[in-house]
């Protein structure tokens, strides 16, 4: 195989893109394999943007990324078709944009300000040449809603399609925002969108294309990248975003802080339409509130005499540890399934 920098890889790819010769400009070839690999890299390579923290882009054996901060903070996701998202149900561009979405998220839920994305890409030759060139124009615009931009990456042939995402990001001179740092007496509070993606999926799993916020909520999640530095600097005690359920993910802070966690079911919001679906399909909505996931909202907590920042809503308290389990609703556990598990959740998200 060949990286997106022009060199034979043997292991793992070294970041950075080359914009490498190919077929002669004109009518792109009707597979990603007629249109060969270093055509595809050009046509990837040709969409890119760049930052100002971008200080070496395509054209090298590697990017290089300004850290001010001299801490790089990198997280990590991967995107399988048939389990992450349908091509039926997402265009390519759709899945560019939640791809880079969900790496962000992570980058903005550590406090910090995410600079650099970097693609590996697994396509089947026979994959139409327009799938890759749009998935890389989504990623790029969802760097580019956070400041971001796509430095480097990898692509290989393979049986079925495979997107990775690494994001990096700087702390900006403040400490990041871990799990672990919850303490009794610390108020929950959360800001972006809870349960729209579950309510998404459930209309198009019923063979739906509406309501479309909801729809498109699924295919192309909003994450609130500005609210976790800003929370950073307000004196947020723990932090994540919600990948894979509320209820999940707080229990991840809980765990990490040795605390537990209640959340108040009247401070969610349950928007009337999302009310309308679950009527519809015979789910209590607060349930895709609570437990549906890849809304890539933020949650976090904040001692109790500290102002939140704009947009953010108190949903809970953080208190001593006890026998109930981590996470509790109005006092006591949520006994519904739910949340997200890459290991034991079999249908695609």
């Amino acid at each position: 195989m060949r990286d997106l920098n022009g060199g034979t890889a043997t292991g793992p790819s070294p970041s950075g893109v080359e914009a490498a010769s190919g077929p002669a400009p004109g009518r792109v070839p009707g597979t990603v394999g007629e249109l060969g690999e270093f055509g595809l890299i050009r046509e990837l390579t040709s969409r890119l943007t760049s930052t100002p923290a971008v200080r070496l882009g395509p054209g090298d054996d590697a990017a290089v990324v300004a850290a001010p901060d001299r801490r790089v903070v990198a997280s990590t996701d991967i995107l399988l078709e048939g389990r992450h998202f349908r091509r039926d149900w997402s265009t390519a561009y759709d899945v560019g944009r939640k791809a880079a979405a969900q790496n962000l998220a992570d980058i903005a839920a550590m406090g910090a300000v995410p600079t650099a994305l970097l693609l590996g890409l697994i396509v089947p030759a026979e994959l139409p040449s327009n799938w890759p060139t749009e998935l890389m124009d989504g990623i790029r615009d969802e760097a580019q809603v956070a400041a971001a931009a796509v430095v480097g990456g990898d692509v290989v042939r393979g049986d079925s399609i495979a997107v990775s995402i690494t994001a990096l990001g700087d702390l900006r001179n403040k400490e990041p925002v871990t799990r672990s740092g919850a303490a009794p007496g610390d108020r929950v509070a959360v800001t972006g969108w809870l349960g729209w993606s579950a309510a998404g999926h459930a209309v198009l799993s019923r063979g739906f294309r509406s309501p479309r916020a909801f729809v498109e909520a699924h295919r192309r999640p909003e994450p609130p990248y500005h609210a976790g530095p800003a929370a950073a600097g307000l004196g947020a005690t723990a932090m994540t975003d919600v990948s894979d359920g509320l209820i999940a993910d707080l229990g991840h802070i809980a765990e990490a802080s040795r605390v537990r966690i209640d959340v108040r079911s009247r401070d969610l919001d349950v928007p009337a339409q999302m009310a309308d679906i679950g009527q519809a399909v015979g789910v209590d909505p607060l349930q895709w509130v609570l437990t549906g996931g890849e809304d890539h909202a933020i949650v976090a907590t904040f001692p109790a005499d500290q102002k939140l920042p704009a947009r953010w809503r108190i949903i809970g308290e953080v208190l001593a540890p006890s026998a109930l389990p981590h996470v509790t609703v109005d006092g006591a556990p949520w006994d519904r399934a739910g949340g997200w598990d890459h290991f034991s959740d079999p249908v695609e998200r």
